[in-house]
């Protein structure tokens, strides 16, 4: 990691600039297996499970592998998953939306009626690190809604199997329909429907850039995504009070995600960046996941400021996924940010308790669409319809508004709807 130290505001468009990622570079290949798998179905699927993955192996995970891959996770780990379902149903079920009807005039009743999508595919990365809590976040608020049909895609590893752990969370989460099935073949399974892979209204959840690609893709189709999303990042605001080593495990925690993750340290004093990065390089060397940590902190920095407004204008400038407070007045420190994913207040609230347990959801925008984008949370999973019932004293009331607006848009025929009910023509 670098230290930059007081960045005029001039620089900060360049310094919140994401690492790129090159879509256009992986376009044609993310085309290629839409297509294949759009046209041919569950014969592209087992093609590339086996050119990809170098796996032979049905498409569907049966619910005996799934039994018996349950009775291998440990106990300690089922009594983890079941407790971090337990906070994060607490939470998202406070978050049920609500039907809201109104009468905007006497005899004009409006109805807002939340409906759950019926059919939605959830993706879980694989990989080096399969993300079981993934599971928790998408299938508990799935379930929570009343999702009709949910079905679950993962990848394999070599010999076929799916982490015991995913499917353990799967189960405990009502998901009955799992398929082993990876990257941009797996959204192309779930957007268009196989005769195996049911087709969805909506996918969820975050992958590889071809995963990433494939949704977008996908999502200018027939199928909703979730939201648009790129590698993970973190950024620490702290001062003085804030501990070294807790910020270093922050940054860290993050940068083992991958190469293409980012941490980001905005403190007050170069000699604390210092100290951070010296803790940095000592926890590091700790850790199984070197590759993906060294790859991460190579475009990771420390950022030095002037003072605490200038921190808070920094953070809503990047508008990071993730965004720890470590600061003495965290708290009122928070009531001034917009633009994140999600907010951790104080000296006790690592990153890793809202990506596993405390109850908030970690499926969050990345790449600073938290300016413009939520993370995953009850209301992902409705679509609102309005309906509105309207008397015949109701319709003359609103008959003039209507027929005089028609008429000067140059509908006659929305105007003759209205005035052949009330004056019969």
């Amino acid at each position: 990691m670098r230290i930059i130290d007081q960045p005029s505001r001039s620089e900060w468009d360049a310094l919140c600039r994401r690492q790129g990622v090159d879509y256009e570079g992986i376009r044609p290949r993310v085309e290629a297996i839409l297509r294949a798998v759009e046209e041919e179905g569950d014969a592209a699927l087992l093609r590339l499970m086996k050119d990809i993955d170098g796996v032979e192996a049905p498409l569907e995970v049966s619910s005996a592998d799934i039994d018996k891959a349950c009775s291998l996770v440990p106990a300690s780990v089922q009594q983890a998953v079941l407790a971090a379902k337990k906070n994060i149903e607490a939470f998202h079920k406070a978050q049920m939306p609500r039907e809201i009807r109104v009468e905007t005039v006497p005899g004009v009743i409006c109805v807002q009626r939340p409906v759950p999508i019926n059919r939605v595919g959830l993706y879980i990365p694989g990989g080096s690190a399969p993300l079981f809590s993934t599971v928790l976040m998408l299938a508990v608020p799935a379930a929570l809604a009343g999702c009709r049909e949910r079905v679950l895609c993962t990848p394999c590893r070599k010999d076929g199997s799916v982490a015991p752990e995913v499917l353990f969370a799967a189960r405990e989460c009502g998901i009955t329909r799992v398929f082993r099935i990876g990257g941009a073949q797996a959204v192309a399974a779930m957007a268009f429907g196989t005769r195996t892979v049911p087709k969805v209204d909506k996918i969820f959840g975050p992958g590889n850039p071809y995963v990433t690609l494939a949704k977008q893709m996908v999502s200018g189709r027939n199928t909703a995504i979730d939201m648009p999303a790129g590698p993970s990042e973190v950024m620490v605001l702290a001062d003085a009070t804030a501990n070294p080593a807790f910020v270093a495990a922050d940054l860290l925690s993050q940068a083992e995600h991958g190469k293409d993750s980012t941490a980001v340290l905005a403190c007050l004093d170069r000699a604390f960046a210092e100290d951070v990065l010296r803790a940095v390089e000592e926890q590091k060397k700790a850790l199984p996941r070197d590759a993906q940590v060294d790859g991460a902190l190579e475009h990771s920095f420390a950022v030095v400021l002037p003072g605490r407004e200038a921190l808070v204008d920094f953070a809503e400038a990047y508008a990071p996924e993730h965004l720890i407070i470590a600061t003495e007045d965290a708290t009122s420190l928070a009531g001034g940010i917009t633009a994140s994913g999600s907010v951790f207040i104080g000296q006790w609230s690592p990153e890793s308790a809202g990506d596993y347990a405390s109850g908030t959801n970690h499926t969050l925008p990345t790449s600073a669409w938290a300016r413009s984008c939520s993370g995953v949370n009850m209301d992902s999973f409705f679509r609102k319809m309005t309906l509105q019932e309207i008397s015949r004293d109701g319709l003359s009331r609103l008959a003039p508004t209507i027929v005089n607006m028609a008429k000067a848009e140059g509908l006659d025929a929305h105007a003759r709807a209205v005035t052949i009910r009330i004056e019969g023509k």
